[in-house]
C-alpha cells in the first residue's frame, strides 16, 4: 500500500479575512473530495489570512497510480485556486 501526500503552500492575496480564507480552502477541499477521493487538511498557518499550507492524502495499492492523482490534484488546485501555489512537494511513504 502507497501513501501520497501533496503538500502545498498557497497564497490568497484576494482574501480579507480568515472567514474569506476558511471559504476558499472549504471551496477547494470539497472539490478535491469530490472530484478526486482524497483527504484535505490544513496544515499551518491557520492564524494567517492571506496563506495556507494544505496537505492531501490519496492511497492505492501501485505508486504511479498515487503519483498520477496527486499530479491531477496539484494542476487542478492550480488551474482553479483563487490564488497561487507558492510551494508544492509530492511525498511517499
Amino acid at each position: 500500500m502507497v501513501i501520497g501526500l501533496l503538500a502545498l503552500e498557497i497564497f490568497l492575496p484576494y482574501s480579507q479575512s480568515l472567514k474569506d480564507k476558511r471559504k476558499v480552502l472549504n471551496t477547494l477541499r470539497d472539490r478535491v473530495h469530490s472530484r478526486f477521493n482524497a483527504a484535505f487538511a490544513e496544515l499551518d498557518y491557520q492564524d494567517k489570512w492571506q496563506r495556507s499550507r494544505i496537505g492531501i492524502v490519496t492511497l492505492n495499492s501501485q505508486k504511479g497510480v498515487v503519483d498520477q492523482v496527486l499530479q491531477k490534484i496539484c494542476r487542478d488546485v492550480e488551474e482553479n485556486l483563487e490564488g497561487e501555489i507558492i510551494l508544492s512537494e509530492f511525498h511517499y511513504f
